[in-house]
């Protein structure tokens, strides 16, 4: 990995996983000194659950995660860095085939019970030697922590990404940890890069999806960096059972609404660090959305502010260009009067029902600008809907990275 984004955070203290076996390999995807093939392997009645991108174009594992998840079972993850796989036809579908089978033989259990994620380049062909080799190595490893992980998945992460959460569910103490990779090509319209949720507790399959359903709607799907959806995006949540609670059901059940909030956490965690790891980002920015005609138009106003190249740069130049949020808020199609805005950066209003607050001090704004911790308040006037997103700014660093990315 590069140098650490200025903004990253320490890799939390995380506890095993029963029932969930995670190892790394070298496959040798890239020209690089690392290992970029991670394998966990789960105990039998592991369930699962996902998200997957929207974008059109998307990889055969994708693919082969949305046939699989319906089953609900999983035995094993695999996911290898340095090659997306995406864009490659019949020759990527049959990698992944070949990855499943061998996995699956390996597990002695159905190729639906395996799930398989890359990242990396988009157009190249996933090499079916690399990858066979690379898990015959995996197999042979010996066990290792989540941030091995963390650090194997990565492309253009700076640091390695993860998060972890506690809950009692029917008097059980039970654990949740995630990891997650994403830096650029950054604007989930579902999940987002690819992130791993593993947990102890016993949930079934239909549950843990509605649940991380609903917390991808709060986390994944609220943050961007510049505005790419890719075309590999993947959140999946293992659940072992392995803490020995009653199964979660629904939210009838003991302790469901405090392993959703647990579940929750986690993934606002993970999604923070993305936005954290953006690629060149030097501020970390918060835009709160309210009086909006509804929660998704707050959302997506919020996003239409968070995608604009010129909000953005205003924030890397520490500028208080509040003219730019309000461009950015009437070009996003959703419910505005202009006479009823108002917009704030920090805790100093700038702007009221329409016009700049008269005699308003842009010291205390400027001092905040140049903070690393960036907050934009917008109240649209209209109605109760509320919504909270993040980005990053936008800064040489990024073209820096993204224009020799393939060398």
């Amino acid at each position: 990995m590069s140098s650490s984004s200025p903004l990253a955070v320490p890799f939390p203290n995380m506890p095993d996983i029963a029932g969930a076996m995670p190892r790394v390999a070298r496959a040798g995807y890239k020209e690089w000194g690392r290992c970029d093939l991670s394998y966990i392997a789960f105990d039998a009645g592991t369930t699962v659950a996902g998200v997957t991108t929207r974008n059109i174009c998307c990889s055969a594992e994708v693919e082969l995660c949305r046939a699989h998840l319906p089953h609900g079972r999983a035995r094993a993850l695999v996911v290898n860095a340095g090659n997306s796989n995406a864009f490659t036809g019949q020759r990527g579908k049959h990698a992944v085939d070949v990855i499943t089978a061998q996995v699956a033989e390996h597990l002695n259990c159905d190729v639906t019970d395996i799930f398989v994620s890359s990242t990396g380049v988009i157009g190249v062909p996933l090499p079916v030697d690399k990858a066979q080799a690379g898990l015959r190595a995996a197999f042979d490893a010996a066990p290792c922590g989540w941030v091995d992980v963390a650090n194997g998945i990565g492309t253009t992460d700076t640091f390695a990404k993860g998060a972890t959460a506690t809950a009692v569910v029917d008097g059980r103490k039970v654990q949740i940890v995630g990891i997650i990779k994403g830096s650029g090509m950054i604007a989930p319209d579902m999940a987002t890069m690819l992130g791993y949720i593993f947990t102890n507790a016993d949930v079934e399959a239909p549950f843990l999806q509605q649940l991380l359903s609903t917390a991808n709607q709060e986390s994944f799907s609220c943050i961007t960096v510049d505005s790419d959806t890719s075309t590999s995006d993947t959140v999946l949540a293992f659940a072992t059972g392995k803490a020995g609670n009653a199964r979660l059901t629904s939210f009838v059940d003991a302790g469901a609404y405090a392993f959703a909030a647990a579940l929750n956490d986690v993934c606002r965690q993970l999604a923070h660090l993305v936005v954290r790891d953006g690629e060149g980002a030097q501020k970390f920015i918060e835009i709160d959305v309210s009086g909006a005609a509804s929660d998704e138009s707050a959302r997506r106003i919020g996003l239409a502010i968070a995608n604009s190249p010129l909000v953005k740069t205003a924030i890397a130049g520490e500028d208080a260009n509040w003219g730019r949020v309000v461009m950015a808020v009437g070009k996003a199609g959703e419910p505005a009067n202009r006479d009823t805005l108002s917009i704030r950066f920090g805790s100093t209003i700038v702007a009221r029902n329409g016009l700049a607050v008269a005699d308003y001090d842009e010291a205390p704004v400027a001092r905040h600008l140049q903070q690393q911790e960036i907050e934009i308040g917008v109240d649209l006037g209209l109605g109760a809907g509320r919504a909270t997103v993040w980005t990053c700014d936008l800064t040489h660093g990024y073209i820096s990275i993204n224009a020799d990315y393939r060398s």
